[in-house]
């Protein structure tokens, strides 16, 4: 046995809704409440002293990356931007200068990395101003550019769609400071 509504009742479940839809939108046009803006992002995180995690770089303490870190620029261009260097948090990672401002990521270099896993007899390796550079992508919007023809191994960790030009600038600080090495890729 079905029970059906009577009209009034079923006016009533159909309207409703239906006015209750036409009350929230004239009170959202009329100027009801309004949301409150989204809080400023701090920039803290980019103006700061970087903090950056050590890894292994087990020749950080070579002469090659104390003479290299001397002749790093102050600045480096960025899409077009200069960027300064900026201050790493205590305690920092030896060997290792980073550039960047609220405006932009940081790019961090490492000196006296460990070889890099990547670096095997098929790795597709680039040249800039005499520098061959190894580059691995990484899963963070990141890619790091590992200089593999020095007698230490040198890497330069950029967002992803980052300019050419701290590649461009380290390569020639690198080419200033440090003879050329053969490469040694890693087997199999």
């Amino acid at each position: 046995m079905s029970v059906t509504p009577s009209k009034p009742v079923l006016a009533v479940a159909i309207g409703l809704p239906a006015l209750l839809a036409v009350v929230v939108a004239v009170i959202g046009v009329a100027g009801g409440p309004t949301a409150a803006p989204p809080a400023p992002t701090p920039t803290d995180d980019r103006t700061g002293p970087l903090a950056l995690v050590s890894v292994d770089a087990p020749d950080a303490g070579k002469p090659a990356c104390a003479e290299l870190l001397k002749a790093l620029p102050q600045q480096v261009t960025d899409a077009g931007a200069k960027v300064p260097r900026r201050e790493l948090a205590k305690p920092a990672p030896p060997s290792t200068v980073a550039w960047g401002d609220a405006q932009h990521e940081p790019i961090v270099l490492r000196c006296g990395m460990g070889k890099p896993p990547e670096l095997t007899q098929t790795a597709q390796l680039g040249t800039v101003n005499g520098v061959q550079w190894l580059d691995v992508v990484g899963d963070a919007g990141t890619v790091t550019h590992y200089v593999v023809d020095r007698s230490v191994y040198i890497a330069l960790t950029e967002a992803k769609d980052a300019g050419t030009g701290p590649v461009q600038q380290v390569s020639a600080a690198v080419t200033a400071t440090l003879p050329p090495q053969p490469i040694s890729p890693n087997p199999g």
